[in-house]
């Protein structure tokens, strides 16, 4: 599944401008709800909450990624806020958050919002994509910029074939 495929054109706004967390934090709610993939806002929102507060979801650098997978999300679906002056969202750098990601997630076997939250992790750990992002012009413009890094990053992965007996342990912070 490619991020681009969660976003939708509603539910990405180029221009917000929340003065707290819980602001940052409904907005980003407010547009998940615009993508039609919540069947619950307040269920949805009061999850997001309590999610944010086993820890912060902002991961540093500028960035919070807020998420939940349960039963107030109907398909999975990714919204996307700038903020140019940046907020106070608690980041575990101290760090003003100038772009949150949330990630909406159904209640089901397959774990799509790690999925989701693996890869735009590793897409926004290129400081010069997330700047790119918040220097978007147009919601298009801002869909184009994460479709070429993802075409990008695919090309690159499967140029890299390589044939090993060694596995690799990814470990997460996340309590859920």
């Amino acid at each position: 599944m490619r991020i681009t495929d969660l976003l939708d054109k509603r539910s990405i706004s180029l221009d917000a401008a929340p003065k707290t967390k819980s602001e940052a934090l409904d907005m980003a709610v407010d547009l998940m709800v615009k993508s039609e993939k919540i069947s619950d806002r307040e269920a949805y929102r009061k999850q997001v909450y309590l999610r944010e507060e086993e820890s912060t979801t902002a991961v540093g650098e500028g960035i919070a990624i807020p998420h939940y997978k349960g039963s107030a999300v109907t398909k999975p679906g990714l919204a996307a806020m700038v903020i140019k002056d940046g907020t106070d969202f608690d980041s575990i750098d101290g760090e003003p958050v100038k772009l949150i990601f949330a990630i909406a997630a159904p209640d089901t076997k397959e774990n799509v919002h790690l999925d989701v939250l693996s890869k735009l992790s590793v897409l926004l750990m290129d400081e010069d994509f997330s700047q790119k992002l918040i220097n978007a012009k147009s919601v298009e413009e801002f869909i184009s910029i994460i479709d070429d890094a993802e075409t990008a990053k695919d090309n690159a992965e499967s140029e890299q074939v390589t044939t090993s007996d060694k596995k690799i342990l990814a470990v997460t912070g996340c309590p859920t």
